[in-house]
């Protein structure tokens, strides 16, 4: 049984990661634990107008928050119809980050998924600042889906990395899940920057040869290079359905999320993308 956590805000954005989920784990049993975080802000001076004298502002953002939640689980469960899923709703009232946490501890939550935010052209960036500060701060694996992104039966998943961390079975646990599952073809892609430590470099060849022994090893040296572009360029030339990578300091991630936007920019993840933590 795994337990996963789906936040939303019961956007268009939010409700295609939810679906997404749904499809990815047709087959598998789970916990699927809704969660809408409200916070004083988002309570307009509108809505106000009509709080009942006896009514608190809190219980009201948080009521309609439930009932939202309540009709969204009604929904899903009508279309899918799948015995292997059971639904909860949780509504927090708190830090976005925190709430998420919390949740994580509580219900021992194997992974979060959720949706990101993109626009069109030059506007278009990686992902929104909830999805980036989740990835960030929360300690287990996060899968991102961007907008629009349909599941589709999965083939071919990338694991990339810069070997600033030696391998453990539990990091990389989701993904041999993964690929046992869907009995995907894996790529492993070495990735040679300006970080780049050789010395674990052979170790984790033979951890994912022992561990993954069907992979497949590519090598790319971008110190000189726009890593952006060339990774973005092996993915579209593989068939990648799914990039992954763990969250090691010094990491492709971290220079994806501290990069001058306007780089940023040419480097537009269209498939599902998941960290996992060191």
């Amino acid at each position: 049984m795994k337990n996963i956590l789906l936040p939303t805000d019961f956007s268009k954005n939010s409700m295609n990661a939810i679906n997404y989920a749904l499809e990815l784990f047709q087959d598998v049993e789970c916990n699927f634990y809704l969660l809408n975080v409200q916070k004083a802000s988002s309570f307009i001076s509108d809505d106000m107008m009509v709080v009942s004298s006896s009514a608190t502002i809190y219980n009201t953002i948080v009521d309609a928050a439930k009932k939202s939640l309540a009709n969204m689980i009604t929904k899903v469960t009508k279309t899918y119809k799948n015995k292997n899923h059971k639904f909860y709703s949780i509504v927090d009232y708190d830090n976005f980050i925190d709430s998420i946490n919390q949740v994580v501890d509580k219900n021992s939550i194997d992974l979060i998924i959720m949706g990101t935010k993109g626009a069109t052209g030059l506007q278009k960036v990686i992902f929104g600042s909830n999805t980036v500060r989740v990835i960030q701060r929360c300690y287990v694996p996060v899968l991102a889906i961007p907008d629009n992104c349909k599941f589709s039966n999965l083939k071919k998943i990338a694991f990339t990395t810069n070997h600033n961390s030696l391998f453990k079975q539990e990091s990389v646990q989701l993904l041999a899940d993964f690929i046992k599952l869907y009995k995907l073809k894996l790529h492993v892609l070495h990735i040679a920057d300006e970080n780049y430590l050789s010395q674990m470099k052979n170790e984790n060849i033979n951890f994912m040869n022992e561990y993954f022994p069907n992979c497949i090893h590519d090598y790319m040296d971008l110190r000189s290079n726009d890593i952006y572009e060339v990774v973005h360029q092996y993915l579209e030339n593989n068939g990648i359905q799914m990039l992954v990578m763990l969250s090691e300091k010094h990491s492709f991630l971290e220079r994806l999320f501290t990069r001058h936007p306007v780089e940023i920019f040419a480097f537009n993840i269209d498939i599902p993308f998941l960290v996992l933590p060191v």
